[in-house]
């Protein structure tokens, strides 16, 4: 089992930068994938970025391409997701997420914690 807690969320005006911490605990001497999720008010969870356990890997839903950056330091157990050119449609509550196993099987993620907002003002 891994355990994540995310920070990092927040109020930002459109334009701005956030930058979004998730920190694992638990079972972490295997390697895992991480990702990132989102869901906003009123639609279904989707993907946002993943990374495989190397950083060699990285995904991205073509909706955040180019603005942000998905990043792990694998000392510290902690995926980042560095995220700029925010705008009022990337307003969610993100989702951190991690699975034993390759990174871009986005629907087999299992395990996640709690979600931070991010509020991106127009």
């Amino acid at each position: 089992q891994v355990q994540l807690v995310e920070s990092g969320g927040g109020l930002v005006q459109a334009g701005g930068s956030l930058r979004l911490s998730c920190a694992a605990s638990g079972r972490t001497d295997s390697n895992y994938a991480m990702g990132w999720f989102r869901q906003a008010p009123g639609k279904e969870r989707e993907f946002a970025a993943a990374i495989s356990w190397s950083g060699r890997s990285q995904y991205y839903a073509d909706s955040v391409k180019g603005r942000f950056t998905i990043s792990r330091d694998n000392a510290k157990n902690t995926v980042y997701l560095q995220m700029n050119s925010l705008k009022p449609e990337d307003t969610a509550v993100y989702y951190c997420a991690a699975r034993y196993g390759t990174a871009g099987n986005f629907d087999r993620y299992e395990f996640w914690g709690q979600g931070t907002q991010v509020t991106v003002s127009a």
